[in-house]
């Protein structure tokens, strides 16, 4: 039966960590102590096959068995069975100290729906963390977060944080692995949650073994996740770019060759046109898709563009979608035609029919992209 007096949780993922996690446990209840805090200590276990589970039960956490494997899995399940109003959570290896959360404790009840930790600001102790981390890995993947998702923090990747309850159910986190920090920290800047960032300590793993962490698979995927949640920057705004610049270059030679500041350019030019215009039709639309997937997960819904796609009816994109396309065919059609006519000699009107072309391709990328964006809805609506 689920403790309603209980105001904070202190969850921690855990995997085989007998050396370090009774250090760990103990810190946590010294703050519980000190602060006089009605709270829980929550070990979200990930299999271990140590005497990780009997530590922990011995010093009083309740432990949770996540069956799932991975770093993202454990805190889902440890957050999720947690009892608290507030959580926080961090590693079991001691890198972080849970006798100094006090700042954590002042900040959420305050009001902030998140309290993230930075190691950058704060103290690294020597040998806590690898140079790739410290000088590429963090510094690189903050930068590409707060470019995209408006967040101003100095550290992404830190591993001891604090949220609301409310706001972990909320964003409806989804990731496994170690992505998860950084699917906590987007979904908090898409949804505009106040967030508060603090300096902390970093140190020392405390474990005998090697970290849980691989440096290049784990970096890739907290950058993966990054750019499939950032659809404007990475798909929308650079389609959108392409299709002008391509459509503008075809057009320039509607009527032939032209000279532009001394250049000149000829159907080589155009066809360049082309290509730019459809693989900007195209990024543009996949853009499009993983907006429409992130509004029925209620991300992006007061976005511009999702709220003229909602104008934009199934009906709507067909009758554009063919219009454009019967364009495109009536213009190859006419070519056709004429090359009939002139007895199936040689045919000359290879702008008319690149045009042609390209109205065919965009008329049937829509209609196709209106068709999806009705299967993706009936599908939530289900």
């Amino acid at each position: 039966m689920q403790n309603t007096n209980i105001e904070f949780s202190i969850v921690i993922p855990c995997l085989n960590e007998e050396k370090t996690l009774a250090i760990v446990i103990k810190k946590a209840l010294v703050s519980f102590e000190q602060l006089k805090i009605k709270g829980e200590i929550v070990v979200s276990d990930n299999g271990s096959t140590d005497d990780s589970v009997k530590i922990a039960e011995e010093l009083g956490a309740r432990v949770i068995h996540c069956p799932e494997k991975g770093y993202g899995n454990a805190l889902k399940c440890g957050f999720s069975g947690a009892y608290g109003k507030y959580l926080i959570h961090g590693d079991a290896d001691d890198s972080y100290d849970f006798s100094k959360i006090d700042g954590f404790i002042q900040y959420l009840r305050k009001g902030y729906d998140m309290v993230i930790g930075t190691r950058i600001k704060g103290r690294i102790e020597k040998g806590a963390m690898p140079f790739l981390h410290r000088y590429l890995g963090t510094p690189v993947l903050t930068f590409i977060l707060n470019l995209f998702f408006g967040t101003r923090i100095s550290d992404c990747n830190c591993g001891m944080r604090g949220l609301t309850k409310k706001a972990f159910e909320k964003m409806a986190l989804t990731s496994g692995g170690m992505e998860f920090a950084s699917e906590m920290v987007v979904k908090a800047g898409i949804l505009k949650l106040k967030i508060k960032e603090i300096p902390i300590t970093l140190y020392r793993d405390k474990r005998d073994r090697p970290p849980h962490l691989n440096t290049w698979r784990d970096g890739w995927r907290h950058l993966r996740f990054m750019l499939l949640y950032a659809p404007n920057s990475v798909f929308v705004w650079p389609g959108s770019l392409l299709f002008f610049v391509g459509t503008l270059l075809m057009l320039f030679q509607i009527n032939g060759p032209f000279r532009w500041n001394g250049i000149f350019m000829d159907i080589h030019f155009m066809i360049l046109g082309l290509t730019l215009g459809i693989l900007g039709a195209t990024i543009f639309q996949m853009g499009l898709v993983i907006k429409l997937f992130s509004h029925l997960q209620n991300y992006y819904t007061k976005d511009k563009v999702i709220v003229w796609l909602n104008k934009f009816s199934l009906e709507k994109g067909l009758i554009f979608g063919s219009l454009i396309l019967i364009i495109g065919v009536a213009i190859d059609v006419s070519i056709v035609i004429q090359w009939i006519q002139d007895g199936f000699r040689g045919i000359l009107m290879p702008r008319a029919a690149i045009f042609g072309l390209y109205f065919m391709f965009l008329g049937i990328s829509l209609v196709f992209f209106s068709f999806m964006r009705a299967v993706m809805e009936s599908r939530d609506k289900n």
